[in-house]
């Protein structure tokens, strides 16, 4: 009796279910003839629906260059095809982020088949939202946030280009329709399991677990349920786009990912419902296709080699990962073991931060920051520029003689192609991008230098500023020419069409 009841419950939930989403799909029709009206084109052409799920697209960082130059290729080349924007950017408007894309990047968008959806419930995706199990709650607030895209408008191919994989179960059930992704860093990975795993303190590991056996215990059993769905979701993709060889072999290793007892234990109890949400398609991508970020390198690529100021620049988002932190106990370290590079003198040496602030957290961070350089006694020679233009970003790559990056597996690094595209010699934390795809040897020769720790990073700094004239113009040129040759606007372009997209959305 009892059974018979739970079953009829379950059945009256799921045909309502059914039913909610039976109701979209039919009021979807509507919303695309009324969306072909807003945009003045006529709908007897059949024009296709493209949706970009990118909450934070007006950011200005790397990730949102990847996402307009995807757009832009797609304007030029489809000019049929109505790209839409699923945007957490409320304060923004269509125009105002047209135009910063073109002040930031220097990316051109007709607003003809552009089309925004501003999304009311992002700050389900914040961190901030979420300061315990963040990972766990910032996807099921994605999931929740892709319910509003879709219910909004439902494209004819769905691809995600922020990493929001908990959400391809959602559009799959409520819309039926292919989706891709450009992966740009994984929500999980096996390093970020080994850390817990080592008790190593990290960002994604405070001191607090780290320190504790049973907390680390804990730590490792949620991680593992967490990449159990990851995985699970990740595989509903039909085609993935990564960054880097190193999102690439961790992405590839969540695609191949098993626990069986995790498998046993879903299908045994009514946990065996998210096994049909979660389904694994049988034509799953197997790997995923590197495609390096778009990084258009024109007008650096001009900028003289010689006559550099003594200037070490960052450039990247007011984001924990990126560790600025890193960045001003480096160069801390440099003026304490060379303090010849103090002071205003020609030899004093300055390190200018520029990146964008996304939002009270960053600003926080950015205050933070002005707080221990301080603290330090170097703020006389640190420089903030937040939400710099794009002709000021040129400004200072066309001076700087270094350029820092201290992100530790950091994904790919289009900050590091620019420094060396605009002959700006580059310093990277060992690891991820920089490592394995950018900062490597042309022709036998470095291209830049690694390094893992405050008095490694002081060293390397103390490298470049000591180079003989020769020898620091070959170096220069060296990254220039490597920047220009392997990541570029036509070799992203090349690399998103053979991701089979097309194929998906005209099939």
């Amino acid at each position: 009796m009892a059974w018979g009841l739970t079953g009829f419950l379950v059945g009256l939930l799921l045909a309502q279910a059914v039913g909610r989403i039976l109701g979209l799909r039919r009021r979807n029709v509507q919303k695309r003839l009324q969306l072909f009206s807003e945009l003045g084109i006529e709908s007897k052409s059949s024009p296709k629906i493209i949706g970009f799920f990118h909450p934070y697209c007006n950011a200005g960082g790397g990730g949102e260059r990847v996402l307009w130059a995807a757009i832009s290729a797609l304007q030029r080349k489809e000019p049929n095809i109505v790209s839409v924007v699923y945007s957490g950017d409320i304060d923004a408007t269509k125009e105002k982020i047209i135009d910063k894309v073109k002040a930031r990047f220097d990316i051109e968008l007709s607003p003809r088949t552009l089309h925004f959806v501003f999304l009311q419930s992002r700050h389900l995706v914040e961190d901030s939202t979420w300061p315990r199990f963040t990972l766990l709650g910032q996807s099921l607030g994605s999931m929740y946030l892709v319910w509003e895209a879709m219910s909004y408008l439902i494209p004819d191919l769905y691809i995600d280009t922020m990493g929001y994989a908990f959400t391809f179960p959602v559009v799959s059930l409520l819309g039926n329709i292919p989706i891709g992704a450009y992966v740009h860093y994984p929500t999980i990975s096996t390093t970020m399991l080994s850390r817990v795993k080592s008790r190593a303190q990290g960002h994604t590991n405070s001191e607090a677990i780290s320190s504790s056996v049973l907390l680390s215990q804990g730590k490792l059993l949620y991680y593992r349920i967490f990449m159990y769905y990851y995985a699970h979701s990740l595989r509903q993709a039909h085609f993935l786009m990564v960054n880097s060889s190193w999102t690439k072999n961790h992405v590839d290793s969540i695609l191949r990912h098993q626990d069986t007892l995790l498998d046993i234990i879903h299908y045994v109890t009514p946990l065996v419902i998210l096994k049909v949400l979660f389904r694994t398609r049988k034509d799953s991508p197997k790997e995923a296709l590197i495609v390096y970020p778009s990084c258009d390198t024109r007008q650096m690529a001009v900028f003289p080699l010689e006559g550099r100021e003594r200037v070490i620049l960052s450039i990247a988002q007011f984001r924990p990962e990126k560790d600025h932190l890193a960045q001003l106990y480096a160069f801390h370290k440099l003026l304490e073991l060379y303090p010849e590079y103090r002071g205003s003198g020609p030899s004093a040496v300055k390190l200018v931060l520029v990146g964008g602030s996304r939002n009270i957290g960053d600003a926080t961070r950015v205050e933070n920051l002005h707080m221990l350089a301080r603290e330090l006694g170097i703020h006389d020679q640190v420089q903030f520029v937040v939400n710099a233009s794009y002709p000021d970003v040129l400004n200072w790559l066309s001076r700087a003689s270094i350029g820092l990056s201290t992100m530790v597996d950091e994904h790919f690094g289009i900050n590091v192609v620019e420094f060396m595209a605009a002959g700006v010699i580059p310093v990277a934390h060992a690891s991820g991008g920089p490592l394995l795809d950018i900062i490597v040897p042309l022709g036998g020769e470095p291209t830049g230098y690694h390094a893992t720790s405050p008095e490694t990073f002081a060293e390397a700094f103390r490298t470049v500023f000591t180079l003989p004239q020769e020898a620091e113009f070959a170096m220069r040129q060296r990254a220039r020419t490597w920047a220009v040759q392997r990541f570029s606007a036509e070799e992203f372009e090349k690399g998103w069409d053979e991701s089979g997209w097309r194929k998906w959305l005209f099939e």
